[in-house]
């Protein structure tokens, strides 16, 4: 009777549970390191004023020797990808169908033509600097929508068949927009006022430019609340190209993946998810305090997962992607800011809803 109990009683789940205990084991090491760094980073990010996500990618940089760790392996591989999916998902509940109606037709259109415009032209520059279509993508959908997450978010869709360049490629694009977008919080905002633009244009000019949402904030708040508020604002409506350009690049490279490797999804479960919970603040009205958890949630799952991808890249690696690499991502940017700057001025204030 005491071996039936043991069998089939309160204990027949054990193995199962054992097993799920060892997956955690194998993989709290690496994951653990991936959080104390995207903690360390978020300490001096708050009381420096560096971003978050560059300080995560360069301390990980600096501890690239845990890697050869057997230990982080899986944990790493668990913090760079799964986190990564969690948090781009996540972002869905930060934006709905309403901000295109808030925004205006002329304005969605110009920056879904600024969206389209940045890729394809970083996709022309990525040849002219000796890169593939794929490296031209990155930069251009990085530069065109948000930054680092965009550029995690179409690198984990990119089939690449070495993994360490997929992910020396991903490190690089994520400390250059990084740096970009800092030096573009600090001279756009002055850029604009020199050039006399209205308040509420500022913002605009800005949210559609500026990569991060943090240096978004940072440049429109600087100027005045009202330029900062609309900054960030259009800055969400390009968060939302996001799901699309994943679908693009899917579109794009599944029919090149290399042999022996898996095809990537034609739409990838995190980006569904993504657009089940936008489609679900489009239709019902989600409480502020569970929008602003679910951006908090997104942005620390975004930063262990790219603090991992640092630990995880060499930075002599990282170097070897050579200065053409850094004049194309150069260019992506440079070009997207003169493409709307001009546009604003071309249409004028009326016609952009200002």
């Amino acid at each position: 009777m005491d071996d039936a109990d043991t069998k089939d009683g309160p204990s027949a789940g054990g193995p199962l549970r054992e097993r799920l205990l060892a997956a955690c084991r194998l993989r709290f090491h690496g994951f653990a390191v991936a959080t104390m760094i995207a903690l360390a980073a978020a300490f001096l990010s708050e009381h420096y004023g560096a971003p978050a996500m560059l300080l995560a990618i360069l301390i990980g940089l600096a501890l690239h020797f845990l890697s050869e760790d057997e230990r982080s392996l899986l944990g790493l591989d668990f913090a760079a990808r799964t986190m990564l999916r969690f948090g781009i998902a996540c972002l869905g509940l930060r934006v709905s169908l309403g901000m295109f109606a808030e925004l205006g037709p002329v304005m969605l259109i110009l920056i879904a033509v600024a969206v389209a415009g940045t890729i394809a032209f970083g996709i022309l520059v990525a040849r002219f600097a000796g890169q593939d279509a794929r490296f031209g993508m990155l930069t251009g959908g990085a530069v065109a929508i948000c930054g680092a997450s965009a550029a995690m978010a179409i690198a984990a869709v990119i089939a690449r068949p070495d993994k360490k360049e997929a992910e020396r490629e991903m490190g690089f694009v994520v400390i250059g927009v990084t740096m970009l977008s800092t030096l573009s919080m600090i001279f756009y905002p002055v850029i604009a006022t020199a050039l006399g633009l209205p308040e509420r244009e500022i913002g605009m000019f800005l949210g559609a430019t500026i990569h991060d949402v943090a240096q978004v904030a940072g440049a429109g708040f600087s100027v005045s609340v009202p330029a900062g508020e609309t900054a960030v604002f259009v800055k969400l409506i390009r968060v939302t190209m996001l799901a699309p350009v994943v679908l693009t690049a899917v579109l794009m490279f599944r029919q090149t993946a290399p042999a022996g490797t898996r095809r990537p999804p034609l739409l990838p479960g995190f980006v569904i998810i993504f657009i089940l919970l936008a489609a679900l603040n489009s239709v019902v009205t989600v409480p502020p305090i569970v929008s602003d958890l679910a951006g908090q949630v997104s942005r620390w799952a975004l930063l262990v997962a790219i603090a991992a991808v640092g630990v995880k890249t060499s930075l002599a690696s990282i170097s070897k992607v050579g200065g053409r690499a850094i004049s194309a991502l150069v260019a992506d940017t440079v070009f997207l800011a003169v493409f709307v700057l001009v546009a604003m001025l071309l249409l004028g204030p009326e016609r952009i809803g200002v």
